[in-house]
């Protein structure tokens, strides 16, 4: 019994099954498996004619999957990762400008949920709150909002 290999819009398909994917990831994914110059950008135009691919619902999925956990700064270097449109990113993070405070206050109290006792400790909360992409003022509030508690 011999199985057709999946073509290039086959595959295409099964990765967006999965979750959204931009042009970029997907042509970066797929390239290997291009037999024929061209044949991938034909069959990504189609898929993207028929609205299988959508550049706002990437964005629009990354920011519903990752806001609650990560800051500003880490979900736009995200974004840029998945090639998609500059201007449009930028747009998207303008709203996640408003709410960053509060989101970093939620993931250092889910994380800590004590101020820190000494000097270490809020280094080692800073540093923990840097690495998710919140900005160093966002993070120096947090953390001594927790001391005026």
């Amino acid at each position: 019994m011999s199985f057709a290999k999946p073509s290039l819009k086959g595959r295409a398909l099964r990765l967006l099954t999965v979750r959204e994917h931009s042009r970029a990831e997907l042509e970066r994914k797929l390239k290997s498996f291009e037999e024929e110059p061209g044949t991938l950008a034909r069959a990504l135009d189609e898929l993207q004619a028929k609205g299988f691919i959508d550049e706002q619902r990437v964005i629009e999925s990354v920011l519903h999957r990752r806001a609650a956990k990560l800051g500003t700064v880490r979900i736009k270097q995200e974004l840029q990762d998945k090639g998609l449109d500059p201007q449009a990113v930028s747009a998207a993070l303008a709203s996640l400008q408003v709410t960053e405070r509060e989101r970093a206050a939620e993931v250092w109290r889910k994380k800590f949920g004590n101020a820190p006792a000494d000097a270490a400790e809020r280094v080692k909360q800073m540093r923990f709150l840097a690495s998710r992409g919140f900005g160093a003022e966002v993070i120096r509030r947090v953390v001594a909002g927790a001391l005026d508690d």
